[in-house]
């Protein structure tokens, strides 16, 4: 079977458990992108499966289905005013799936493009030009084995560049609740990323993350009462994979509820 970029495979060698999109073939490797999980690989020719029965590609409405936004922001005499959200991120096409995400809840949200070795040297400007208060950093990251130790940075693809990103933001504020910060992306270094200042990180198993999942627990803060600590293991529950794929600390929300409408 002859493959091309764009089509949707699968590999056989992993169950074919994980629908990827084509995006590169260099000689008889291609280059591969996941659809729903934050997620680049590599495979032989005859290691991939065309997707062929689209009921096989996850849909986003029945994995969306159980994120319940908890709150009708147009009921009784009240206003709402939640939390803005500038997400930075290193794929342009999970990107502009979360902001779509962003926009469904009718949260202020500001996307950036950019890559993760560069976020730490813009991080600054971005911050004092949108004044946020929740800040979104991901991409792509991987934990590649034959590189040493779970606990070493040098051992990840990019959770070192994530972890510069956040001691940036740290340095602009302190404060884990003024400024509520969400790193990671796929088997990130989840220790050293919520040691460097993040409220949320991935992945504390290493696991992969799906491309929603920073963008679920932004919105779930955004929309959380500033006065009262969060549900923490309730909105980690939300994400794809639970406290497998992300985790993170209890602080405030960042919603503010004024009178009279």
């Amino acid at each position: 079977m002859e493959f091309k970029i764009g089509d949707l495979v699968t590999r056989n060698s992993y169950n074919n458990d994980m629908v990827f999109v084509i995006i590169g073939i260099e000689d008889d490797n291609y280059i591969l992108k996941g659809v729903n999980i934050r997620l680049y690989a590599d495979s032989p020719k005859e290691d991939l499966k065309k997707c062929e029965n689209e009921e096989t590609v996850e849909k986003e409405d029945e994995f969306l289905e159980r994120v319940k936004l908890d709150i009708n922001l147009n009921r009784d005499d009240y206003f709402y005013l939640p939390g803005k959200i500038l997400h930075i991120d290193g794929d342009h096409d999970y990107l502009s799936r979360c902001l779509k995400y962003y926009e469904k809840a009718n949260i202020w949200a500001k996307g950036i493009l950019e890559s993760e070795e560069n976020i730490s040297y813009r991080i600054r400007e971005l911050l004092e030009e949108y004044n946020p208060n929740i800040i979104v950093i991901t991409g792509h990251d991987a934990y590649y084995r034959k590189k040493g130790d779970i606990k070493n940075l040098d051992s990840y693809k990019n959770s070192a560049n994530f972890v510069k990103a956040i001691k940036e933001a740290r340095k602009y504020e302190k404060s884990h609740e003024k400024l509520i910060v969400i790193a990671g992306a796929c088997q990130s270094n989840y220790e050293e990323l919520i040691k460097a200042g993040a409220n949320f990180a991935s992945s504390p198993k290493r696991v992969n993350i799906h491309a929603l999942d920073p963008a679920i627990i932004a919105t779930k803060m955004s929309l959380s009462d500033v006065t009262k600590n969060i549900d923490l293991k309730g909105i980690l529950e939300n994400t794809k994979y639970g406290a497998n794929g992300m985790g993170g600390v209890i602080t405030k929300g960042t919603m503010h509820v004024g009178y009279p409408r």
